[in-house]
């Protein structure tokens, strides 16, 4: 797939949408894996003003079975991810939403907004949004603002009425992603009974903690399952041959035999690595 439009819009938007990307027999698969884990780990509302009153969210996914290490890796999704973070990203976070109706629209923010950093910066976050379901204004669609990612160091605990926002409508299958840096926020579900449940696919730069502890998280019986790259992905390798080493070794080789990595001193200059 040529992802030079998706390339620019994430560039000059913000956010972008690729329109029918999954193939519709995972999206079922999740959507049952998802109804699955609601109800085995009893996973209930949160009743929080961000992560409201009506919507169901089951973290920490990867240590729930070997279909949710598909997510990760979607090739055109990494790529459109890997374009404003760079190479060598790390999985932030992974987790189902289940936005049920009466839930009421959720407070704008930037991903990022915790980091303290001036501005617009470097991007430290590139999240994405599964469709499980169709995505449509009346049962929550996520709500983006184009072009905030450029705002100057913006007031996120402001009067929020005169920021204009519009809903990634999209069909189930389909997959939103955007900068880390782009106001959004979960909309309101003024349905009867369409349940919006998407899937929370969230990755940072290599230099920055990721939101859920993956290292902890998941248990290393279930870590070794994983393919050398989603290793990398979950950061059981070294960015840049140095930050997160262990006597100058990768975690991936050392637990799961995974190739050395050169270490950032031992480079050589003049040969490729």
């Amino acid at each position: 797939m040529d992802l030079t439009a998706h390339h620019r819009e994430l560039a000059d938007q913000g956010f972008t949408i690729i329109e029918n990307l999954i193939d519709l027999n995972v999206i079922s698969e999740l959507l049952n894996e998802v109804a699955r884990l609601e109800k085995q780990l009893d996973r209930r509302p949160d009743n929080n003003r961000f992560e409201g009153n009506r919507t169901t969210r089951t973290y920490n996914l990867l240590a729930h079975g070997p279909l949710w290490q598909e997510i990760p890796v979607q090739p055109e999704v990494l790529e459109l991810v890997e374009g404003v973070l760079g190479e060598q990203c790390l999985v932030s976070s992974l987790a189902s939403i289940s936005l049920a109706p009466g839930e009421t629209a959720q407070v704008l923010h930037a991903d990022d907004q915790i980091q303290p950093l001036e501005k617009p910066h470097i991007a430290t976050a590139c999240n994405s949004m599964w469709a499980l379901t169709d995505f449509t204004e009346e049962n929550g669609a996520t709500r983006v603002v184009p072009g905030s990612h450029k705002w100057q160091n913006p007031d996120y605990f402001g009067d929020q009425s005169d920021i204009e926002s519009i809903p990634a409508e999209m069909a189930k299958g389909s997959v939103l992603v955007w900068h880390g840096s782009t106001w959004h926020g979960g909309g309101e579900n003024i349905t009867n009974n369409d349940i919006r449940v998407g899937v929370a696919m969230n990755y940072c730069a290599g230099f920055i903690r990721q939101q859920e502890n993956q290292h902890l998280g998941i248990p290393p019986d279930i870590v070794a399952t994983f393919t050398p790259e989603l290793r990398q992905l979950c950061g059981f390798g070294m960015y840049r041959g140095l930050t997160g080493n262990i006597e100058k070794q990768s975690p991936a080789h050392l637990l799961f035999g995974d190739a050395e990595e050169t270490q950032l001193w031992d480079y050589d200059p003049i040969k490729p690595n």
